[in-house]
């Protein structure tokens, strides 16, 4: 009953409308009572092929409001209807949400029927949780991945970044957050896939997250196709479907793929309202945004749960220096890289071990392994510097007892790195074999 009376109070109690008076672009010049519009407030726009398109208020022009729509322009002209809408823009998940596949607005695009709404709406753009009022991060998140559970430990309420540079592969990305997903140690995942190739979502959900993976997750889907409007409100959709499963005192696993097409439609936005062009075309409002989204992940309040943020970054030209790249990575609690030439000679997961880093390492590691993990990390460090020379055959055995060992354990140490899609590892397996190759006598690793 509290939520029909809910659901009540938020329909519009009169009907507010301006008129259409131009169309740039992507931008709609819309006329009439913008004293009743704000930045962020929805328009509907009665077209004229008899379709409505919804719409958002993105900034004013003199007496215009300037919209941008969820849809497709055609049909509108000079003189279509613009109605106001007076409620708020949110979603109301429930726990039925689990197993289904979303678009943008939280309309199912899975074809199992409607979709259960919950008792409380959720706005789409929420405010981060106030910095006081919040937990710490709590113990180390088993991924199920062992590269990162050993090198990388993650924490509950900890947030990722995974930057892959050009090479390295959409189907790679996707295939290690199918594997994050399906084994990692959390109630619920929940995959928000941002300007998505459309003939990738099906190879997603069928091959990689699989039966399994899907019974436990939330997907939402917005591809490449779709407007810029679309694109970032499937950023926006994504956290506010976890923070509902927060608020059921659940660890959630929130992973986005990817915050670079998030931004580059917040940038297409904001071209298209006249903001002026910084760092490589990105307008002053993307670096707004970043934060705004990713600090919506994290620990909760008392009583609430966790959401874990793992989220992609497709570095352009393979500066993990680009504005993008910088800012993610300056907000996050650490950062994996993912490395094209370690992709190319087959190793998967292609991690860069030297180059991630987790911001919650040491505290998050077993103290009882924090040795183990330092010497792996000196002699893949030792290795790394020599390889060069020891490719070319430059290199005389016996010049350096260090690089001797690292020339020995190379090759385990690739192996324990390297992880099949569908094999699962433990935190305490991970480091256990990773003793067992260092601990080894020089003939058992040269075989």
């Amino acid at each position: 009953m509290k939520a029909l009376a809910e659901q009540i109070a938020d329909l519009d109690a009169a009907e507010i409308y301006g008129r259409v008076t131009g169309v740039r672009g992507l931008m709609i010049e819309a006329a009439g009572p913008i004293h009743a519009m704000s930045v962020g407030a929805r328009v509907t726009i009665e077209g004229g092929a008899g379709k409505p398109i919804p719409c958002e208020v993105v900034g004013f022009d003199g007496p215009h409001a300037l919209l941008m729509p969820f849809g497709a322009l055609e049909g509108v002209r000079r003189g279509c209807r613009a109605v106001v809408s007076v409620a708020g823009a949110n979603v109301r998940p429930s726990i039925g949400w689990l197993g289904r596949v979303v678009n943008a607005m939280g309309e199912p695009i899975d074809g199992k029927g409607p979709l259960p709404q919950g008792p409380a709406p959720y706005p789409f753009r929420n405010t981060p949780p106030p910095a006081h009022s919040r937990q710490r991060v709590g113990a180390a998140l088993d991924l199920g991945v062992r590269a990162l559970n050993t090198f990388t430990t993650c924490c509950r309420g900890q947030r990722l970044g995974i930057f892959a540079g050009s090479g390295v592969g959409k189907s790679v990305l996707l295939s290690m957050l199918s594997m994050l997903a399906r084994n990692v140690d959390a109630a619920v995942s929940v995959i928000g896939l941002v300007g998505e190739r459309g003939r990738e979502v099906q190879e997603f959900l069928q091959d990689d997250l699989g039966e399994a993976g899907l019974a436990r997750s939330v997907v939402v889907v917005s591809t490449s196709d779709e407007p810029a409007l679309m694109r970032r409100q499937a950023g926006y959709l994504t956290l506010a479907i976890a923070e509902y499963f927060r608020d059921e005192a659940k660890d959630v696993l929130v992973l986005m793929d990817s915050v670079t097409r998030f931004a580059m439609a917040q940038r297409e936005i904001g071209l298209s309202a006249g903001e002026p062009p910084t760092a490589k075309g990105y307008t002053p409002t993307v670096f707004n945004e970043l934060p705004r989204l990713l600090e919506r992940a994290g620990p909760g309040a008392a009583g609430q749960g966790t959401i874990t943020g793992i989220f992609t970054v497709l570095v352009d030209g393979d500066d993990h220096n680009e504005p993008i790249s910088d800012a993610v990575r300056s907000i996050l609690d650490g950062h994996i890289v993912m490395q094209r030439s370690i992709a190319e000679r087959g190793r998967y997961p292609a991690i860069n071990i030297l180059k991630s880093v987790s911001r919650t390492m040491p505290r998050a590691a077993d103290p009882n392994y924090l040795g183990v993990l330092t010497r792996a990390r000196q002699v893949m460090a030792t290795y790394a510097d020599m390889e060069e020379l020891i490719r070319l055959g430059a290199y005389r055995p016996g010049s350096s007892p260090d690089v001797d060992e690292a020339i020995r354990l190379h090759r385990p140490l690739e192996a324990f790195l390297g992880q099949a899609k569908d094999e699962a590892s433990t935190i305490p397996q991970g480091y256990q074999q990773l003793e067992q190759i260092l601990a080894a006598p020089a003939a058992a690793t040269e075989k």
